[in-house]
């Protein structure tokens, strides 16, 4: 339910009553929280959104007095930001340009990524050590960042770092199984079998968190499979190693999404992911060493070396892991700036962004039968997502309860 807290204008409102009604305790205008942006209605006349946080029930009467002559500064301070304005800086004055300047630079930044990664493997075929090129130049990206206060490094204790762990260990697996994917088939291909991580994040959450899924939602997944059946079928790049891995990316991302309900922590979006790469870096180390070491120590590196030479090698590296990170902590900030319906619009229309850019690049031949199946999966990402940010979107609507004459409150109902 609704924090509550004052309304601005509630006091020229309590004015406007009565002294006498006030003097015996008569209804008042109570108090509540609203999102930014959300409109009051008491009678018929619209009130701004209140922006101060305070108590959990509505006062009235000689409560409703004392609450509010707690917080007179903050009444001052309203009324004087109201009366002065305030320089506006360019993100506030265009909102709508700096998101949709967010959004371009997470695709660009994540079809780059997926271009210059798949080109690594024509010369570096060792995905797992690949996988841990990414996390540690974004360790090192973080590292370097919290040395200069940008951002500033956030506490870390034993409690926040148990929660974090599960988090770690299923975004290491799913981003180690999504490179061995990405390295035995087509990026275009690839990207279509992660086109059903929806489904396993349905499954998970009617079968293992026990929250029931409309069946409106699942029929709108239908396509998803039946979309990625074809497209399998008919893809010339298929094999089992690929698709096997995509679909492990799948539910390890589907377990990551569950830990990180769990992980209720205060850190900022920058913080926690560099905190969870980091972790994961540790968890992908051990496999690598253990699969790859062998062949990179023995021939790995000399032939790589032998073809692009030790510079490029490592720059291309470098710059792939830059691009890794730097995608994954756009997207993060992009999606704290929209709300859920704009959020899944973004992550399909990013999906097409880099199935379409790659093909393009790649030259990849596809039949018929698997432009299609693609197609009727992305169709059935796209209503999937929409149906439920939609469904989201409805219980965050705010609840108007009227309890008397001049008084009401709101209760914002999160999902």
């Amino acid at each position: 339910m609704a924090a509550l807290g004052t309304i601005p204008g509630a006091a020229a409102a309590a004015a406007s009553v009565p002294q006498r009604q006030r003097r015996h305790g008569a209804p008042s205008l109570a108090v509540a929280y609203v999102p930014e942006g959300a409109r009051l209605v008491s009678g018929r006349q619209p009130r701004p959104a209140p922006v101060l946080a305070s108590s959990s029930v509505a006062l009235s009467g000689p409560a409703r007095r004392r609450f509010l002559c707690v917080a007179p500064a903050a009444a001052a301070s309203a009324s004087a930001s109201a009366g002065e304005a305030k320089p506006q800086g360019f993100a506030e004055t265009y909102p709508t340009l700096v998101t949709g300047f967010f959004f371009f630079l997470w695709y660009f930044l994540n079809v780059i990524f997926n271009i210059l990664n798949k080109k690594i493997f024509d010369y570096f075929p060792y995905p797992y050590f690949v996988s841990v090129s990414h996390l540690f130049v974004g360790v090192l990206y973080c590292l370097i960042g919290w040395s200069f206060g940008f951002p500033k490094r956030a506490p870390m204790n034993s409690t926040v770092l148990k929660q974090l762990v599960p988090v770690a260990v299923c975004h290491a697996i799913g981003h180690v199984t999504s490179t061995v994917s990405f390295a035995a088939v087509a990026v275009s291909f690839a990207h279509t079998i992660k086109a059903l991580e929806p489904f396993f994040s349905a499954s998970a959450s009617q079968f293992i968190l026990g929250q029931p899924v409309p069946l409106t939602l699942w029929l709108s997944l239908v396509p998803v499979v039946v979309g990625v059946s074809v497209a399998s079928l008919t893809e010339l790049s298929f094999n089992w190693t690929g698709f096997i891995n995509a679909m492990i990316s799948n539910i390890s991302f589907t377990y990551r999404s569950i830990y990180s309900k769990k992980a209720m922590t205060d850190m900022d979006s920058t913080n926690l992911y560099a905190y969870i790469s980091i972790i994961a870096l540790f968890v992908c180390i051990p496999p690598a060493i253990i699969i790859e070491g062998p062949q990179l120590m023995q021939h790995g590196f000399k032939d790589a070396i032998a073809k692009v030479g030790l510079t490029k090698l490592i720059s291309n590296f470098f710059v792939v892991g830059l691009f890794y990170h730097l995608y994954n902590q756009v997207a993060t900030n992009t999606l704290e700036r929209v709300a859920p319906l704009s959020h899944a619009i973004g992550n399909v229309l990013k999906r097409v962004f880099v199935i379409g850019f790659s093909i393009i690049v790649f030259g990849n031949k596809i039949t018929t039968q698997t432009g299609i199946g693609t197609s009727i999966a992305i169709a059935g990402v796209a209503l999937y997502s929409f149906m439920k940010a939609k469904i989201e979107e409805e219980k965050r609507i705010p609840q108007v309860h009227y309890l008397n004459g001049y008084s009401m409150r709101v209760s914002f109902i999160k999902p």
